[in-house]
């Protein structure tokens, strides 16, 4: 049987997100990158519990949304797998995430009083940087 694949992420504690939504978005991230790649096994719930010290449902929480989202895939009595790649979203959620996360973005750069081209030059960089790592 196929280990798992250890899951290295980071949990913020001054975060405003809900821990169980930080790995929601980390598991995400690491498969929209390539990180996690079709197939692989996540850990346990309980495994990634005890690897953040986090209460198990919260690990639940995340894992329930990314498998009613198309993310992941259980498999009965084998634990939970990184699942095929399709359209998870449909264009109306799409979108309405991008704008929510545009404005957060907004919000929090204009605090910043950077001009918006050195803004739009590293969000450039940023993305370039996410192609490169999709594309290894």
């Amino acid at each position: 049987m196929a280990r798992s694949q250890a899951l290295m992420i980071e949990i913020a504690t001054g975060d405003p997100r809900p821990i169980s939504k930080q790995i929601a978005d980390g598991v995400r991230m690491k498969i929209a990158t390539g990180e996690l790649q079709l197939g692989v096994q996540l850990p346990s719930v309980r495994g990634l519990a005890m690897q953040l010290t986090i209460n198990p449902n919260t690990v639940a929480k995340a894992y329930a949304e990314l498998t009613s989202e198309g993310w992941l895939e259980a498999r009965q009595g084998l634990g939970l797998f990184v699942a095929p790649p399709r359209q998870r979203l449909s264009a109306h959620e799409r979108d309405k995430r991008f704008d929510e996360a545009v404005s957060r973005f907004v919000h929090d750069v204009v605090a910043l009083d950077i001009a918006a081209d050195e803004v739009i030059a590293r969000i450039d960089v940023e993305l370039q940087a996410f192609a490169t790592k999709k594309t290894a």
